[in-house]
């Protein structure tokens, strides 16, 4: 009886470290001298974040330090996908930042039929908004997980299940 090995592709984060950044990014934000009065806030909603502050200049600054905090508790910065800066009331400006989560179904298409061509031994399925990988060889999986992090993609990708 010969036994398979797989392991799941997905796309995903950790809400509680996002939360934990957006509030360093807020405390840091109240404390520095530049920033402190302008009446900044970064509210959390469930698929985007909204940045309401001053002007652009300062929303620069407020995004450099939310980046930075977002790096520091292990996220990826390919979660944040900022939009267009918008005129809010009170000569104020807003961005919105959607959240990425999930593979989209072109790019798990487009995967699926990369590691097909590449490699042989290996065979994966899209299931939902997760590509499962599986082998009858611990080893092929483990060069399809070392290609795939090679890969540039407007995605984060993590490798779970692995069994």
């Amino acid at each position: 009886m010969a036994a398979t090995f797989s392991f799941d592709v997905v796309s995903d984060f950790d809400q509680q470290e996002l939360r934990n950044a957006v509030d360093q990014a807020m405390r840091e934000i109240s404390t520095r001298y530049d920033l402190k009065d302008s009446k900044t806030e970064i509210t959390q909603e469930k698929d985007q974040l909204v940045i309401l502050t001053a002007d652009e200049f300062t929303l620069s600054s407020v995004t450099d330090i939310l980046d930075t905090k977002v790096i520091r508790r292990g996220l990826s910065l390919k979660i944040l996908d900022y939009q267009a800066v918008e005129d809010a009331s009170g000569s104020r400006v807003r961005q919105v930042v959607k959240l990425r989560r999930g593979i989209p179904e072109t790019l798990a298409k487009q995967l699926v039929k990369e590691i097909r061509s590449d490699f042989k031994k290996v065979t994966p399925q899209i299931q939902g908004d997760v590509i499962r990988v599986s082998a009858k060889n611990k080893d092929d999986l483990q060069t399809v997980i070392q290609s795939l992090k090679g890969k540039e993609l407007d995605v984060a990708l993590q490798f779970v299940n692995y069994r």
